[in-house]
């Protein structure tokens, strides 16, 4: 995948609804959006373009890859975006953020680091909490 980029996926081909629970990993190819819970890893098939998309109401419990991700939901895990990476007002990511090309909305929260994936080496940002007084 190094060398060339990949377009996000205009459709969804998978569907995990508010009112499911899945305990275990999740593997897909294409668009997947989760509106309910996952508490394993959801990563795209490796060597395949991917769109994830974690709406509002959504969260999950484990590490998350794919090529393009959209995040409006709660991930407790480590995010791996190998292109782009859209981090929506209400997204909650408690682990380290790993992009090539990164969208940030006021309100979205990053507990961790921003990692870009610049060339042969990442480079890493800390960020710090305020503090208040």
């Amino acid at each position: 995948m190094f060398g060339k980029s990949s377009k996000p996926q205009n459709r969804i081909d998978s569907l995990i609804g508010a009112t499911t629970r899945i305990e275990g990993n999740v593997f897909f190819s294409g668009g997947l959006r989760v509106d309910g819970m996952v508490r394993g890893n959801v990563a795209a098939l490796p060597d395949q373009p991917g769109t994830l998309v974690i709406s509002e109401a959504a969260r999950v419990d484990g590490e998350v890859q794919a090529a393009h991700i959209v995040v409006n939901g709660t991930i407790n895990g480590s995010v791996n975006a190998t292109e782009t990476l859209e981090l929506q007002a209400s997204s909650q990511v408690k682990g380290d953020v790993h992009y090539k090309s990164i969208e940030m909305q006021q309100g979205a929260v990053v507990e961790g680091r921003l990692v870009h994936y610049g060339g042969v080496e990442a480079k890493g940002v800390e960020l710090k909490l305020a503090s208040g007084g």
